[in-house]
């Protein structure tokens, strides 16, 4: 790149103003090179980016920010947005702990109105801000800018609904790029596309009412009432959907012209009342392997610029890699079962399973209430429906959950994908809730794998078992082991020991028995013996177990990648004060706070759950402890004592 690039004086959209065209055209070219060049270091969101610049740059040459306000929907595109609002040198710490978010955060700067990470919650937002701006006498302009996949989640319709009926002056931009993640599926993508490609609506867009008129045909037509002229705009005028629900369309436009969508921005702010315009791009323009895959390059870690290679993909496969694998087996064996995605195919695994039967694969676009509505309904058919969804998604489908699944004790199976801490995307998609929010709800069953083989025999089981269960796994690698041939299934509420000691017992859940298995051979170093209790089962709780892990230790501590409230600590504590056991417990777990982005290694450090931090831990709370008295019985474990009592 050049040393005299035009990107490195623009400190704040202001500085656009003074560019002609053609430094228009060549930032937009410096901005592509910056964006690919960091995020082929940082990992990120490139190809809703490189979809945007021109897009971006037309909406800061029409408004002035920040006192006009932008409010992207999901946020992943903000990019370019951040670049020109101050936060160019920094850029290079995108996503990196204590760097640039990924996403649009308040704190960050006042450019960015408001924290955005979820879909299809821009519209409701932005009518929020115009209500407040209205009520203060303001007089700034309200701009959300939101996808043609954000546009399929019911959030976004409820909220066209409502400024329809309220008629607020507020623009709409809808970025359609005919992507979500994967290709966007659905009858509204299907009418866009027809909105985009018949070249009727080009040609007759602006005049169709005056040509009316002009012929004897339509003179007649409007004579005879509104109604016949309204059924033939329909017909030929696009974004009549829009204009029947009470906002002004305008378009489809250039989303790659800066001046077009300078220009109706422009326009749309004289309008008293609420603007949608209809701007078409690509997404990953400027760089041909984002143009190529789009999806790959949605959100891509690190990778070669030249080839598009992603950097150190090889290894053991991931939870999500072995989730996809067993369940196309599980398809094979089980004709009844079905699977179900909220937009992401292959962000959840079910790409394969898609491809190997589509008959029996459902993507419903960003619309997960609908995906478990689908679900309750598929399971009383007597289908076995898997619902893959993200954990910090489904907690947008919570109220289905309780009342179309479980309430009924429905055979669903809720695969969540990215449970747990999820590294440099941040507190928006970080899944620490779950185990919250799930143990709660009756009827509900709830697993964790502590590897892949384990994740393999929890969906075998979770498929043969009555009634809804969960299973939630985390992002990235596994351990390395073999996925089994046939697997087995697991005993409802039954823990597994792994490692038996004398002074401390860790019970500990998912990816966090690993943690808690190194940390036991550090302490083994210090002269204490730890126990190792994989839980397996949130819910039903192992009991036995429990008691067994209480009476036989110095101390009990919980290892958990979930909030600390209402998580596996308080599962355990509960169970303890209802068995009567007094001991003392040590908590390990996410505190109470929205956990920043960053790489991994950083935040579980940060957070106190890595192997150093549980020993740590461990350490400063056993020291004082009484010298735990065992009963001779406890020490092999709870299967003895089972044993035992037969």
């Amino acid at each position: 790149m050049s040393d005299d690039r035009i990107l490195d004086s623009i400190d704040s959209p202001a500085a656009l103003g003074g560019l002609d065209d053609a430094s228009l055209e060549q930032l937009a070219r410096e901005i592509r090179e910056t964006l690919v060049t960091t995020v082929s270091s940082t990992g990120g969101h490139l190809a809703p980016n490189l979809g945007v610049v021109e897009l971006t740059l037309g909406l800061h040459l029409a408004l002035n920010c920040p006192s006009d306000k932008i409010v992207w929907d999901v946020g992943h595109q903000s990019y370019v947005h951040k670049l020109l609002t101050g936060r160019r040198e920094g850029f290079s710490t995108l996503r990196q702990y204590g760097g640039i978010c990924g996403f649009p955060r308040r704190s960050e700067s006042p450019y960015d109105v408001f924290d955005t990470g979820h879909a299809s919650n821009s519209l409701s937002v932005a009518l929020g801000l115009a209500a407040a701006r209205d009520a203060a006498g303001g007089s700034e302009t309200v701009c959300a800018v939101i996808g043609d996949g954000s546009m399929t989640g019911g959030m976004a319709f409820e909220a066209l609904n409502h400024i329809g009926h309220l008629g607020t002056r507020m623009i709409i931009v809808l970025n359609d790029n005919e992507m979500s993640i994967a290709e966007n599926v659905g009858a509204l993508a299907s009418y866009l596309a027809r909105v985009r490609l018949d070249p009727r609506y080009n040609r007759l867009r602006d005049d169709v009412e005056s040509a009316l008129a002009r012929t004897k045909i339509g003179a007649a037509m409007v004579a005879a009432g509104e109604a016949a002229k309204e059924s033939v705009k329909q017909l030929l005028v696009p974004g009549m959907l829009f204009e029947e629900l009470g906002h002004k369309y305008v378009g489809p436009i250039d989303g790659h012209d800066i001046h077009a969508v300078e220009s109706a921005i422009t326009r749309a702010m004289k309008v008293d009342g609420p603007v949608i315009i209809h701007a078409v791009t690509r997404k990953g323009q400027g760089y041909a392997h984002a143009e190529d895959k789009p999806d790959t390059f949605h959100g891509i870690s690190p990778f070669e610029i030249a080839t598009g290679q992603v950097n150190g993909s090889g290894g053991p496969m991931s939870y999500t890699e072995a989730f996809s694998h067993a369940l196309v087996l599980e398809a094979a064996r089980d004709e009844r079962v079905v699977a179900i995605t909220a937009a992401m195919p292959s962000g959840t695994g079910l790409d394969a399973f898609a491809a190997t039967y589509p008959g029996r694969f459902f993507d419903v676009g960003i619309a997960e209430q609908h995906a478990v509505g689908l679900a309750a309904g598929l399971a009383a058919g007597g289908r076995v429906p898997i619902v893959a969804i993200y954990s910090t998604f489904l907690q947008r489908a919570y109220d289905q959950v309780i009342m179309d699944v479980a309430l009924q004790n429905l055979h669903v199976v809720f695969c969540l994908d990215r449970a747990g801490l999820v590294g440099e995307d941040g507190p928006t998609h970080h899944g620490v809730f779950d185990l919250t929010y799930l143990r709660s709800v009756p009827n509900l069953m709830v697993l964790a794998p502590a590897d892949e083989v384990e994740l393999a025999h929890m969906l075998h089981t979770a498929i043969e078992a009555d009634g809804p269960v969960a299973i939630r796994y985390p992002r990235g690698k596994g351990v390395g082991l073999p996925l089994p041939d046939e697997p087995v299934v697991l005993e409802a509420g039954r823990a597994e020991v792994r490692r038996r000691g004398t002074d401390v017992v860790l019970v500990a859940a998912g990816r966090m028995v690993g943690a808690a298995q190194a940390a036991a051979d550090l302490l083994e170093t210090d002269g204490v013996s730890a126990s190792v209790v994989n839980l397996r089962w949130i819910k039903p709780l192992d009991l036995e177990t429990v008691s067994w892990a209480a009476c036989s230790h110095r101390l009990v501590v919980t290892v958990e990648e979930n909030t600390g409230i209402g998580g596996v600590g308080g599962a355990v504590l509960e169970a303890l004060s209802d068995l009567a056991i007094e001991v003392p417990v040590l908590r390990l777990s996410i505190p109470d706070c929205f956990v920043t982005h960053g790489a991994m290694d950083k935040l579980l450090a940060e957070v106190g759950l890595t192997a150093e931090g549980i020993r740590g831990a461990v350490l400063g709370r056993i020291e004082g402890l009484p010298e735990h008295a065992a009963h001779a019985e406890d020490t092999d474990g709870p299967a003895a004592s089972r044993r035992r009592s037969r």
